[in-house]
């Protein structure tokens, strides 16, 4: 897949800091940004090999709390 996986999520913004800094303290794992400061939504990159790793990493914060409503959605730069 030329351009990886697509996903979005909320994540609660007292607890930004705190997942941006787990996220990418796995390398190659995934490129996240905020798309939207004002409903905490956020865009992530997944290459095609890391999704299982990715996806349980944001079901660990699922279960906390911290990230809520996990798509997948057709990636924004394919088209």
């Amino acid at each position: 897949m030329r351009f990886g996986l697509y996903y979005q999520a909320e994540v609660d913004p007292k607890w930004t800091w705190y997942f941006v800094a787990i996220l990418r303290s796995f390398e190659y794992m995934v490129f996240d940004r905020t798309l939207d400061k004002t409903t905490g939504t956020f865009e992530f990159f997944v290459p095609e090999g890391m999704e299982g790793s990715f996806l349980n990493i944001l079901s660990h914060f699922e279960k906390e709390g911290i990230v809520s409503g996990v798509r997948q959605l057709p990636n924004r730069l394919a088209n």
